[in-house]
Order: structure tokens, then sequence, then C-alpha cells
């Protein structure tokens, strides 16, 4: 059984979250502040998915969100009642999965639980049965879900080694912004969402902090990104 935590300080909302994926085959445990999100994520190695408040006593949700993406691939999906484009690509740059605006209609949130899972197994078994992949100084570790530059950890969110992932399998193709957008994400592409620009700088920034001297995506303007070789 998938087990998720819910992470929200309102106890109706939470109950209720906890209750409907209850009665969908979940186990759930809750969590009412940051501290005590990451204190369970920590805690429950079989946690399967988390579901994140932002706003949130003791430490607020983004903050619980970097936290956690410091130790943990676990899938996150943000609820929140901010509805504006600029704060769903900064959360999915540092690591959300999906995003779900308050107030929610409950079969909305088993949709997006139900796809966010599929999407993270679907990586994991891929990954399961492929070898290490290597490009310059990078090793992306397919088998544990890691990647090292120089010999030193790459630190990456899953949708950052899911775009590596896919590169360095296809390491002379150029990827247009759609098509990355919807292999790795597995959604239409938006064509003025900055979420896939976000991610591509992130992960620039994350190489270049490790290898100096070497570039490895480069930007093909009006086509997409490639490696470089």
């Amino acid at each position: 059984m998938k087990k998720i935590l819910i992470v929200e300080d309102d106890r109706q909302i939470n109950n209720l979250l906890c209750d409907f994926l209850s009665s969908k085959g979940y186990s759930t445990i809750s969590s009412f502040d940051g501290a005590d999100a990451i204190v369970n994520v920590r805690n429950n190695e079989d946690l399967s998915l988390v579901i994140l408040d932002l706003m949130l006593p003791v430490l607020s949700g983004d903050s619980v969100l970097k936290e956690i993406r410091v130790f943990s691939n676990v899938p996150i999906i943000v609820i929140s009642a901010i509805n504006n484009t600029d704060s769903k690509v900064n959360l999915m740059s540092i690591g959300a999965d999906d995003y779900i605006t308050k107030p929610f209609v409950l079969d909305e949130v088993l949709a997006r639980v139900t796809a966010v899972l599929r999407r993270y197994e679907k990586n994991e078994q891929t990954i399961k049965e492929s070898k290490p992949l290597t490009f310059k100084n990078l090793i992306l570790h397919t088998d544990s879900c890691t990647a090292t530059v120089n010999g030193k950890p790459l630190l990456l969110t899953n949708k950052e080694f899911s775009i590596l992932n896919l590169l360095l399998n296809n390491p002379t193709k150029l990827f247009s912004k759609s098509n990355l957008f919807e292999t790795v994400w597995e959604e239409s592409y938006i064509a003025d969402d900055g979420t896939l620009k976000v991610h591509m700088s992130n992960l620039r920034a994350k190489l270049k902090s490790l290898d100096p001297d070497n570039e490895y995506i480069e930007t093909v303007w009006g086509m997409g990104y490639r490696l470089v070789n």
C-alpha cells in the first residue's frame, strides 16, 4: 500500500484529504507544521508521496520543499491558495512535481496523485533497467538516481535528473522545447510557461559550479536544446 504524507496545518482539510485518500486505497500520515513534515519524510523511507501546503507554522512550505530535496527525491505535490505563474514556476524549479490550487476538488487531487505516482514509477523503472551514462566529466548513476561531476555529487531534482537522462540517452539529438517538456513532464507544452527555462538554467548552473571548464547543454535559439559535443 502506497503511503502519502499530508502536510497541512488546517486540521479539517488535513483530515478530509486523509479520509478521502484512505478510501481510495492509500495509507496516510499527517504533519501540521513544516518542521514535523521534514521529520516525517526522514523517518518514513517507504513514503510514496507528499502533499504539501505552503502556509505552514514553524517552517514555510517552500522551505520544507527545499530541505526535503537535499536528502530525498520523494514526489511532492504542492497545494496552495496562491495562483500565479511565477509562484508555480518557482516551486517547480526547486523540486515540486505538481501544483494544485485551493479551493480544490477531491477528484482532481486523486487524478494528480495518480499521475505523479505513475510518472515517478515509470522513471524509476526506466532508471533501474539502464546502465550509468557518461558525458564529459558527468556520470549519471541510473541505478541509484544520483549523479557526479568530476567525482563530486551533483544534487538534482527529479525533473533535472530526467532531463539529463533524456539528453544523455540521445547525445546527438536536438530536442525542441515542446518535445523535451512533453517527454519529461508528460503534459502539453505551454509556450509562455517558464518552467522548462528555469529548470535548464538551474541545471546549467549546477553543472558549471562543479565543472567550470566545460559546457554541457546548449540552447539552439528558436529550436531547442542539446548536449554540447
